[in-house]
């Protein structure tokens, strides 16, 4: 089976925009201009931990609007256009804001610049394939990708706070930032292998 497949649209019940699963999804959009209001204050202890509450609750709905999409057959084009947004404006906004602040610093920068680049470039993708009417499923690796950019985020965002409590947190987290800006690069040149083909097809 490709990653990428020809969209087979069919008709469907109509949902409204306020399902469930999407409402979780608008509350992680919301989420991140709490966020990084909280992140302007990196020496406020209580500050970072009301972040890092803010993010994990955000996280956790990112897994539970697909399943219950899925298992109340509420998936929508909607739902579907959002939630890899909403997921892509947390964690960029959060990377920003800890770059800012330094806990990530120095060499560690890159893979920030890494991880946010290539989302802008899978994202452009997409948007192109969407025009020619080709899905892009998100493969298993993005999403353990997707899972530990997250875990790697909220070890950050405790960061000095963090540290009172489990030394080593902001190295716990630099660790993972790397390992998932390497799964970035993977998958981002997985997605572009995949499309390739239909980007050249386009120009025949």
């Amino acid at each position: 089976m490709t990653m990428l497949q020809q969209t087979n649209p069919q008709k469907k019940r109509r949902l409204g925009p306020f399902t469930l699963p999407n409402i979780l999804t608008y509350g992680r959009v919301v989420a991140v201009p709490v966020v990084v209001g909280c992140l302007f204050w990196p020496e406020e202890n209580v500050m970072r931990w009301i972040a890092l509450g803010i993010f994990s609750a955000a996280a956790i709905t990112d897994f539970f609007d697909g399943y219950l999409a899925r298992a109340w057959a509420q998936q929508s084009s909607l739902g579907r256009m959002l939630d890899p947004i909403a997921d892509k404006l947390i964690v960029a906004a959060s990377l920003m804001m800890l770059v800012t602040d330094r806990t990530i610093s120095g060499f560690s920068i890159w893979a920030a610049i890494v991880i946010l680049s290539r989302e802008i470039l899978v994202s452009g993708l997409r948007e192109f394939l969407a025009e020619l009417r080709v899905s892009v499923p998100v493969s298993t690796i993005a999403k353990w990708k997707t899972t530990l950019q997250l875990v790697a985020v909220g070890f950050l965002i405790a960061g000095p706070a963090g540290e009172r409590v489990l030394p080593g947190t902001t190295s716990i987290g630099i660790v993972l930032l790397w390992i998932a800006a390497l799964l970035t690069l993977y998958t981002g040149y997985d997605y572009f292998r995949a499309g390739i083909r239909h980007v050249v097809e386009a120009d025949d």
